[in-house]
């Protein structure tokens, strides 16, 4: 008589196989990206009937192109733009946009512009895409002035990145001009060049200016004193450090956007206003 196999009279429950877990690895923000986030973030703050000026360069522009598309689905009505630059007119035009001018409208309801570097006192770099002196020119007299960056323009004291710090100067005698920006921030290792374009010439602002390019090897050091400090000196027509002048910042970055308000310069440029 054949004894059965106790395997077969008792087989061995078989144990579930193992189940594979695909991670699916999520899509990285790029710098571009951040720059749409903050600029839509900053839309939210304009209301149909206001004049806005609009800022110039990469983040800009994305503001630029989100008004337009708030407009044509009828969410923002009778808003009139202060562009800041050829470049910024050109684009609204280009998307329906109205108009119009600081001789208009001497008083600007909000701008929206990028910057360079911010500090946490929500000091400004601007200008290396050139338009420094007409953004300033628009965002001194904006009742709100929101800076959108992403989180690579945050630092912690302007001029310490190694990147430029821009003046726009006058063409007649800018080397004479150059000559004087160095030798004032000698003692920080300064080193000031005149910008040039791809074809070697150089740059020319909207305002057919020039642009030096100041370097800090040790920093701008008290940006107010170093802002008069470039003032005073014959030839410049305006420089890129914006002092107290950013309401609000919104910095999008990749754990998502910050919005911080300034009250100090709410209030200067009211009193200004």
């Amino acid at each position: 008589m054949a004894i059965p196999c106790t395997q077969c009279l008792y087989p061995e429950k078989k144990k579930p196989k193992p189940r594979l877990t695909l991670s699916i690895p999520q899509p990285m923000l790029t710098q571009d990206d951040l720059k749409r986030i903050a600029a839509n973030e900053a839309v939210e703050f304009v209301e149909s009937g206001m004049v806005v000026g609009l800022g110039t360069g990469s983040t800009a522009k994305h503001a630029v192109a989100r008004i337009a598309e708030l407009m044509r689905q009828g969410k923002l009505d009778n808003i009139v733009g202060i562009p800041t630059s050829k470049t910024t007119e050109a684009q609204a035009l280009s998307l329906g946009i109205p108009l119009s001018d600081l001789d208009r409208h001497p008083v600007v309801d909000l701008a929206i512009d990028g910057a360079d570097e911010v500090d946490p006192h929500f000091n400004l770099i601007k200008g290396r895409g050139g338009s420094l002196y007409r953004e300033k020119r628009v965002e001194s007299v904006c009742r709100k002035f929101i800076v959108i960056v992403d989180e690579t323009k945050v630092v912690k004291n302007l001029g310490e990145s190694g990147h430029a710090m821009p003046v726009e100067v006058a063409q007649f005698g800018w080397n004479v001009t150059l000559e004087s920006l160095q030798s004032l921030f000698k003692s920080s290792g300064c080193v000031a060049k005149l910008r040039t374009g791809c074809n070697g010439e150089p740059f020319l602002t909207d305002n057919m200016n020039y642009i030096v390019d100041l370097y800090f090897e040790k920093g701008i050091g008290d940006i107010k004193a170093a802002s008069d400090a470039i003032k005073r000196q014959i030839g410049v027509v305006e420089h890129g450090m914006f002092l107290d002048m950013a309401t609000t910042v919104i910095v999008a970055g990749s754990l998502g956007v910050t919005v911080k308000n300034n009250p100090r310069a709410e209030l200067h440029l009211l009193s200004e206003v």
